[in-house]
């Protein structure tokens, strides 16, 4: 046996009738006997460069608030879709006044900012960048165009990472780049901070660094809590393989890093001694205490029966951990392996299924890992698309709650068609997903002769931990003309 040669690149438009079909647009899909790698104009800053052109057209979308929605009519910005948090939160986080985030208390309900340290730095940054004086409109407006700037950064970053986290799948990035659902709420909220952070741990850990990989994990933590997730993937994964000293140093890595952004903020001192600041406190506080929100299977449940659902806390803790052994049962006892990405992907999509709220912008949370975990333009398109018909029902909902007795908008009931859309569209995926662990050579990644690209000391590893019987029988990939047939990405003679 010889290995399949790592620096042959998959083309997409040779594997994905979807990708070929949308091909045609630029002269349909690359010959055989294209001459790759030699222009500057390289995969992976293509995919930058319609990144930051999708975020670019995002911006415009949101044009509308930007000249008026964000502070004139009381539903004007849910009715063109175009709402962000950004510019109020300017004030009403007391930015415009100079207050420093977790340390100085803010007039009204909320007395602390209820964001993660990393996060609150990334604004108080961005106010910094905004002019001190002038109109209040006009420093919100310069408000979300640095914060706009800063993100867009972010996305760049996020696309260059998935590009290059499966080294022969660079333009897989591309599903980040052109998805819809990513230029349409990445300047709503500061999620793509901690997107980027874990991207980026991600492609180091796909590169074998797991200490460093572990270090921006954990900084992405300190900017949202979801990407705490992935060490769960991870230590299944690495029980498996056997890799515990890889995994023991992301966790190092992480709770390292972690602490260094936050204990500064986190332990305040006085006369009575050493104490939790409460203002570090409120995201975790704030996140426990809400009730159930838009967009969450709760909502719709709760609707629909008139329960309020007070003990949902409970509901999603019981539904999070049941979901987190059904995967690791399903990590141990698959044919294979599955893939990093694969798992990780899961893993947040069930956070998301089982969470309180549903913001639009969570979806950012699950782009990068679908594109990694499948890499298949018609699943991603479908899934899109239902994200899509939620970003808009969610603001036209609002929008009909928001105009009194009008009643413009759209009504609860289709609200709720839009919810089920979102989870029927992420369950779909999850179930592609699951099928793929399942039946290995389904998987799009595998049958190209690849084991797991961003599995880093992962890759290729023997099991040494599996559930049931001690040894599958290996299955091969589906056979393609002109593609050699592989064993678990090893070619046969």
């Amino acid at each position: 046996m010889t290995s399949l040669r790592q620096d042959e690149p998959v083309r997409p438009t040779r594997r994905d009738e979807v990708a070929a079909a949308g091909s045609e647009l630029i002269g349909g899909p690359i010959g055989r006997r294209a001459l790759l790698g030699t222009h500057w104009l390289t995969p992976v800053r293509v995919i930058a460069l319609v990144a930051i052109g999708m975020f670019a057209l995002g911006m415009v979308q949101k044009l509308p608030c930007y000249n008026g929605g964000w502070f004139f009519g009381a539903t004007s910005q849910y009715v063109h879709a175009c709402y962000s948090d950004i510019p109020h939160l300017y004030s009403g986080r007391g930015f415009a006044d100079g207050l420093i985030p977790y340390f100085d208390k803010l007039p009204g309900d909320m007395q602390y900012l209820e964001y993660p340290v990393l996060t609150g730095l990334f604004m108080e940054v961005a106010s910094w960048l905004t002019p001190h004086g002038g109109p209040i409109q006009d420093r919100e407006q310069m408000y979300w165009l640095a914060n706009a700037g800063m993100l867009m950064v972010c996305a760049a970053v996020i696309a260059v990472c998935v590009a290059r986290t499966h080294r022969r799948r660079p333009w897989d990035g591309l599903l980040v780049a052109l998805a819809p659902a990513f230029a349409l709420t990445a300047t709503i909220n500061w999620d793509l901070l901690a997107v980027a952070l874990t991207a980026a741990g991600m492609l180091l850990w796909s590169r074998s660094r797991p200490l460093a990989a572990g270090v921006l994990i954990g900084l992405a933590t300190a900017a949202k809590l979801y990407p705490v997730l992935l060490l769960g993937p991870l230590l299944v994964l690495c029980w498996r393989a056997g890799t515990w000293r890889a995994y023991g140093r992301a966790v190092l890595g992480a709770v390292v890093s972690w602490l260094v952004v936050n204990l500064p903020v986190m332990i305040a001192h006085d006369a009575s001694g050493f104490h939790i600041r409460e203002g570090w406190a409120k995201f975790y506080t704030f996140s426990q205490e809400r009730p159930i929100d838009f967009g969450s299977v709760w909502l719709l449940i709760s609707q629909r029966t008139g329960n309020p659902l007070e003990d949902a806390n409970l509901y999603a803790s019981l539904l999070m951990i049941l979901g987190c052994g059904a995967l690791a049962l399903l990590t141990l006892y698959a044919p294979r392996r599955p893939r990093f990405a694969q798992l990780a992907f899961l893993v947040v999509a069930l956070f998301i299924l089982t969470n309180k709220v549903y913001s639009p912008q969570y979806v950012l949370w699950l782009i990068p890992l679908a594109a990694l975990a499948r890499p298949r333009w018609r699943d991603f398109l479908i899934w899109q698309a239902c994200e899509v018909m939620y970003f808009l029902g969610i603001w036209l909902y609002l929008a009909y709650t928001g105009n009194g007795d009008k009643h413009q908008g759209l009504p609860p009931e289709g609200y709720q068609l839009a919810i089920a859309l979102h989870l029927l569209g992420t369950l779909y995926l999850c179930a592609v997903v699951v099928r793929d662990i399942l039946m290995p050579e389904r998987d799009v990644v595998r049958r190209d002769g690849d084991d797991d690209p961003s599995g880093g000391v992962l890759d290729r590893s023997p099991d040494v931990f599996v559930l049931g019987r001690t040894h599958h029988e290996p299955r091969h990939a589906v056979h393609f003309e002109g593609v050699p047939r592989v064993r678990w990405g090893v070619v046969q003679d």
